[in-house]
């Protein structure tokens, strides 16, 4: 058996990196929610509300957004119940979720 090139081997065992640029769990769960509500020119918003707000609270709003079939935006149903469900808190903090 001849020996080969380390970059060789290397390189036949290649994977497909496409999160290469995701360090963070909650950076994973933003992308993924933007590509689900087709609005990836906006995902650094969305990593930034994983980040800071309780996912509870955005996994409502997403699962609204999921029953609502003919959303024209889904992007925009979503922002409109997260504040919807954190104004709700705000009224009565006792209020699970």
């Amino acid at each position: 058996m001849a020996m080969q090139k380390i970059g060789d081997a290397i390189n036949k065992y290649k994977l497909d990196d496409k999160d290469k640029y995701v360090s963070r769990e909650f950076q994973k769960y933003a992308y993924d929610l933007a590509v689900e509500l087709n609005d990836l020119a906006h995902k650094s918003l969305y990593m930034r509300l994983a980040k800071n707000t309780p996912r509870a609270q955005m996994e409502r709003a997403r699962s609204f957004v999921k029953d609502a079939q003919n959303a024209y935006s889904k992007g925009r149903l979503f922002m409109w119940k997260l504040s919807q469900i954190k104004k709700e808190k705000q009224k009565d903090p006792n209020v699970k979720v």
